[in-house]
């Protein structure tokens, strides 16, 4: 029961240490009810805590780990240790001002993601842009935007791309629609330089990197962009991401996440193969320039 240190962040230590506590719950026999009475809450708190939905105060965790008849010193600290960095903020928490709430739980745990698999249709994804592609998405249909916001969300962006590089770096296994490759967010200069990173890191072992083209006509995915995410811990159940404007869906019911994971596999057997997918942006990249 452990979560990958420096990238662990208070939503995977949640979700890590909840699902903990319900193992041991059912093996105790112990009902969600009769443990929320035991720290004076209620059975939807319970369940809440057990998904790693709300915060779990060390107090409560004691409470419980008693009531569970836990009797191992090393393995009640371990546990009340791991409550205590779960009410730690992520390293994100100094970007709050240009980072809504309901995007924070998403970034920690791509973090501690072990594969990420997306399909995205309307813009370069987030991992893979340049540094001035996200200047000009971030001022996408907002006007304008304070400098020192642009870069600060430019920053923000940039850190949560080094998972691609760090150590033990995520998988990341990408398909872009050929509508977002064609369209010159930022302008000509902009979207060529952007191909160019595209076909970069499209070389790097640990990122696979195929393009949806228009010729490939209707697909699985059609009903819009998504990300799964899948991660080594056990207690981190494979979670589906679906970003809206003002909010997100994190979907991890096992039929969900197996309609998700068809269509991706389906998108992904239809569409080109990485090497040829690689020469399509090629082919688009000099389209640009004449």
């Amino acid at each position: 029961m452990t979560v990958s240190g420096a990238q662990s962040g208070p939503t995977a230590l949640r979700i890590v240490l909840g699902g903990h506590l319900r193992r041991m719950r059912l093996a105790a026999g112990i009902s969600r009810a009769d443990a929320g009475w035991e720290i004076r809450a209620s059975e939807s708190k319970i369940s809440r805590m057990e998904l790693g939905r709300v915060g779990l105060r060390e107090r409560d965790v004691s409470d419980l780990l008693a009531l569970y008849g836990l009797d191992d010193d090393e393995e009640r600290g371990r546990l009340l240790g791991l409550a205590r960095d779960a009410n730690n903020p992520g390293w994100w928490h100094r970007f709050g001002d240009v980072l809504p709430n309901w995007f924070q739980s998403y970034i920690d745990l791509e973090g501690n993601a072990e594969l990420i698999r997306l399909y995205d249709l309307q813009l370069i994804p987030g991992l893979l842009q340049t540094p001035d592609y996200i200047r000009a998405v971030v001022q996408l249909g907002r006007g304008s935007v304070p400098t020192e916001e642009v870069e600060r969300r430019v920053a923000l962006r940039m850190r949560r791309q080094e998972a691609l590089t760090r150590p033990e770096p995520v998988r990341l296994w990408a398909v872009i629609d050929e509508a977002a490759l064609r369209r010159p967010v930022g302008g000509i200069s902009c979207i060529v330089d952007q191909l160019d990173h595209l076909l970069k890191v499209s070389e790097m072992p640990n990122v696979t990197l195929q393009v949806a083209p228009f010729s490939l006509g209707g697909h699985a995915a059609q009903a819009g962009a998504f990300t799964i995410l899948r991660f080594r811990e056990s207690d981190l159940p494979d979670k589906v991401y679906i970003e809206h404007l003002t909010s997100a869906l994190y979907l991890d019911t096992p039929g969900e996440l197996d309609e998700y994971t068809a269509a991706m596999e389906a998108l992904c057997v239809a569409a080109p193969q990485p090497g040829k997918s690689r020469d399509h942006i090629s082919r688009i990249r000099k389209e640009f320039e004449s």
